[in-house]
């Protein structure tokens, strides 16, 4: 009865310990649970919003490149249908491949300082905006919008040009007064290919380096000297 007794005692004594060691158990998993959320809310946290140090010209640079680009994007996506020169179409399409990704890159700075990101304008409309640096009116989309063949490559031509020219002049501003790393990286990276790309336009609308009278030459987009040089 004795041993009877015993054997009893030890089996409740194994089974009150193998119950502890399970309880023990599921509350450190619970623990290691709940700290590998935080490390993962940490985790996101610092991944969507990172602004760092920036100031007022940062925010300017940014709501108004903005609008300057899609503009840009505006302009070269006529290129695709109504130029004539495959140079430009080129060009059209290198201008949209560097400044969508520019976009899209600012608008995430100016949510991460909780700004306001500029709403796209309606159809060609940017006449909200066309007092900034090379920005082009509503008459000057409407008139690029009807253009095609020779006179639409000139005249899409003669309007990037200056409009490049503004793009440059507010990169200029942000590296002067702008504090944001990356916003003073991406106005050196914008002075640098626009500068490159309005050599590249002149030298279409048959332009020497310097030469602003616009005379062509009968090189560059192939269409000849006359026709379709007054445009835009």
């Amino acid at each position: 009865m004795r041993s009877l007794n015993r054997r009893t005692a030890l089996l409740a004594a194994a089974a009150t310990a193998a119950l502890s060691l399970t309880l023990t158990a599921c509350g450190g998993d619970d623990g290691d649970s709940a700290g590998s959320g935080r490390t993962s809310d940490k985790a996101t946290t610092s991944a969507t919003a990172s602004p760092g140090k920036h100031n007022d010209a940062d925010v300017d640079f940014a709501q108004g490149m903005i609008p300057h680009h899609r503009q840009a994007v505006e302009m070269a996506d006529l290129a695709a249908t109504r130029a004539s020169s495959a140079q430009v179409k080129k060009l059209a399409a290198g201008i949209k491949k560097a400044q969508d990704p520019e976009i899209r890159t600012m608008s995430g700075w100016l949510r991460a300082w909780g700004e306001d990101v500029p709403e796209p304008m309606p159809g060609m409309d940017h006449s909200e905006h066309d007092t900034m640096p090379g920005m082009m009116g509503s008459k000057e989309m409407d008139r690029l919008e009807k253009a095609s063949g020779a006179d639409f490559d000139t005249a899409f031509l003669k309007m990037m040009v200056e409009h490049h020219k503004g793009a440059v002049e507010m990169a200029r501003t942000e590296k002067k007064s702008g504090a944001y790393g990356p916003a003073k990286t991406m106005a050196d990276a914008i002075i640098k290919t626009q500068n490159e790309e309005i050599t590249q336009m002149n030298k279409l609308l048959g332009k020497e380096a310097g030469d602003e009278t616009g005379h062509e030459t009968g090189h560059g987009t192939g269409h000849g000297s006359g026709k379709g040089s007054d445009q835009g």
